[in-house]
Parts: structure tokens; sequence; C-alpha cells
């Protein structure tokens, strides 16, 4: 039987999940400052975060499967020590070559949050799972929102290497907190890790709910990508020609999306994930149907943000509250699964954006997220009419559609 985590530890990981997540984004308002400090071209600093992308989905494949092997403890401490340690390494690096390596390890490092939610949701008091991946959830989104309003502030103020030494700083205190108050104990498994990642590619046939979760979650982050992306594109061009700074505080409007990601949670636990995954994409669809229409109002742009990343928030908490409870016992390896074909189908909105820009316009895109979204809700509908299943004590039992139970 796995035991519920101290007082305060959901707190902590969603604590860990966000500081640990930032470090894939907070480097970006620096850009300019490393290229002119380095003396390179902006191109070849602006891969940083594509590099860190890169590692952190690596992360996925690789780490997030020893959730089901390692102690949280060790694990979570090990890894945070290691984004330190090239965080450091990032902070003193004499060019551009030793700095994107040290942004590879530091996006495969960062993908402790993934592991953060794992834990919460393997670790749940009964009946609670929604509730602490939502938790997690909402502190990863935190630190993916504020990021870069974080890293640019520390920049002015001291410099981009010493801001990178102090998120190196808060990763150590994680460190510490994570070996001293998370689970000491060892999760029981029958599969060892190399079989674990040999049998990756094994699960997503094993499970057809998790391929539906992957269809339903790509989809929407390939939404939210394009969305994000091809909104700073339209700002910063005539009629708007906003600046960095001001585009970047309608990230700010996300702020409802993590607010609202412990009611999801709860939400989650008293139906079902499929129920909150519907309700998300419709509200983040109502929140696309405004930002196709009212960017000329800033206060129209800030409420359609604020629909659209509360709806997206909400459905992936929900989503990898049902991929972890297909087996908890194996919900590392679950989760490995959905985060990389999740990462890999949503990094298709990022490429398509400028694209799509210039072919059909704001609007035009906006209606290509709005479509991916609608698609996605009639997924998660059709996928609550199909038998599921539970695993109990490693034995199999088909139950009736989603729709027929609460």
């Amino acid at each position: 039987m796995t035991r519920p985590l101290l007082r305060g530890g959901t707190f902590l990981l969603a604590s860990i999940a966000g500081t640990a997540i930032a470090n894939n984004y907070a480097i970006q308002p620096a850009l300019t400052a490393v290229a002119f400090e380095l003396g390179v071209p902006l191109s070849v600093v602006g891969l940083l975060p594509t590099a860190a992308l890169v590692g952190c989905v690596i992360g996925f494949a690789l780490l997030l499967p020893l959730t089901d092997h390692v102690a949280p403890n060790r694990l979570v401490a090990a890894q945070l020590t290691t984004l330190a340690a090239a965080l450091g390494v990032a902070a003193t690096a004499p060019g551009a070559t030793v700095l994107l390596a040290a942004y590879l390890l530091i996006g495969a490092a960062a993908s402790v949050a993934a592991q953060a939610g794992t834990i919460a949701g393997r670790h749940a008091p009964s009946g609670r799972r929604g509730t602490g991946v939502a938790t997690v959830a909402a502190g990863m989104s935190a630190g993916i929102l504020l990021s870069r309003l974080a890293g640019g502030t520390l920049t002015d103020i001291l410099g981009w290497r010493r801001m990178l030494l102090v998120f190196a700083a808060v990763a150590l205190l994680g460190a510490i907190a994570g070996a001293t108050l998370l689970p000491r104990r060892r999760p029981r498994s029958d599969h060892g890790y190399r079989a674990a990642l040999t049998s990756l590619h094994a699960l997503s046939r094993q499970f057809p709910e998790l391929r539906r979760a992957v269809a339903t979650g790509g989809l929407w982050y390939f939404a939210f990508n394009l969305v994000w992306v091809s909104l700073a594109l339209t700002l910063a061009k005539p009629p708007y020609s906003l600046g960095p700074t001001a585009i970047g505080l309608y990230s700010l409007a996300g702020v409802l999306g993590f607010a609202a990601l412990p009611l999801t949670g709860r939400l989650a636990d008293r139906y079902t994930p499929t129920t909150v995954v519907i309700a998300g994409m419709l509200a983040a669809a109502a929140g696309t149907m405004l930002l196709a229409t009212g960017l000329h109002t800033a206060a129209v742009t800030a409420l359609g943000l604020a629909l659209f990343d509360a709806g997206c928030f909400a459905a992936q908490a929900a989503n990898l509250s049902g991929v972890i409870a297909l087996d908890p016992h194996r919900s590392g390896s679950l989760t490995s699964v959905y985060l990389v074909l999740y990462f890999t189908v949503g990094a298709l909105g990022t490429a398509l954006a400028a694209p799509l820009i210039s072919a059909v316009g704001w609007q035009g895109t906006a209606l290509a997220a709005l479509a991916a979204l609608l698609l996605a809700a009639v997924l998660a509908h059709t996928s609550s009419r199909q038998p599921r299943r539970e695993l109990t004590h490693g034995t199999e039992r088909r139950l009736a559609p989603r729709s027929q139970t609460r």
C-alpha cells in the first residue's frame, strides 16, 4: 500500500515543479544580453529555448519512468542537484557551445516537474488523486507563466549569469527539502528500469485509454502553442506594434488558469477526468473565439487568454490524473509515454504558427486552434462512451463507460 504524503507534501511538490520548469523559460528575456556578452549572433543564442525543450522531452522519456523504481526523496533530490549543477555551468559558460549543452541538461533535469506530479498522484489519499495532480499542475503553470517575468527582472538587477545562480540556489533548496520531507520508501514494481524503457511503446498498445488521452491532449497543446506563438508575432507587427514587455504582460492573464486548477482537481475526483476535459475544451474554445475578434481591445484579449489558459490547464490536470489512474504502480512509465507524445504533437503548433500567420492571418490561425480544441472535446466525449478498465493488484476488470458511472 502506498503511504500518503506528509502534511504539506503536495504543496512542496507543486513548488518544486514550478521552480524547476521555470528554468526552461527564464532565460528568454535575456537572450539579447547573452548574445551581446558572448559575441555570437542572436540566432545562435535563440536555440537555448529549443535545447531546453529537447532536453525536457529526453527527460520525460528516460527519467520519468524512474518514479516507478526509485524512492521519491532520493529521485527528486538527485534531479534538483543535477539541475543546480547544470545552471552553474550555464552561468559560467565561456561560449555558446557550452551554454547550449548546459541547457540540454537543464531541460532534462527540469523534467522533475513531471515526476512531482506523478509522485503526488501516486501518494494522494484515496479519492484525492485529481486534487493532488491538479495542485502540482498549478505549481507548474505558475512557474511557466511567471518565469519570464522573474528571469527578466533578475537579469535587469543582477545580470543574466547571476540570475542563473539564483535559480541554481532555489534548486538546491528544493533538493534539501525533497530529501528531507518526501517519502523514503522505494515504489513496488514488477518491472526493472530497462524493461520499463523497452515497454514504453507497448504501453500505448496495451492501454487504448492512453492513446485517447494522447490524442486529446496533443490537440489542445497544439492549439495552446499555436495561439501563444502566433499571438506574439501578431502583436509585434502593425497595427499593434507592441514591445516584448507589453506582449509578455499578457501572460499574466493566465493567472486564472492555475488559480482554477485546485477546483479542477476536486471536480475530477467527484465526477470523471473526461467530464473536466470536455468542460475545459469548451472554455478554451470560448476564449479562442474572443481572441479571434478582440485583439484591438486589451481587456477582451486578456479575458480570452484567461479562458483559453484556464481551459487548457484544467484539461491537462484532469487528463494526467486519468493516465495515472490506469495503473498507479506504472504511473511513471504511463506518464512518460503521454508527455513525450503530447510534447511532440504540441510542438507542431509552434512550428506552424509563423507559416499560418503569413498564409491566413491572425483570425484564420485562431480558427485553426478553435478547430483543434473542438475536435479534442469530441474525442473526449467519444472516449467517455468506451468501456474502461481498472487495474487492481495486477488484475484487470472492465467497467461501464464513464458516462454511466459516478
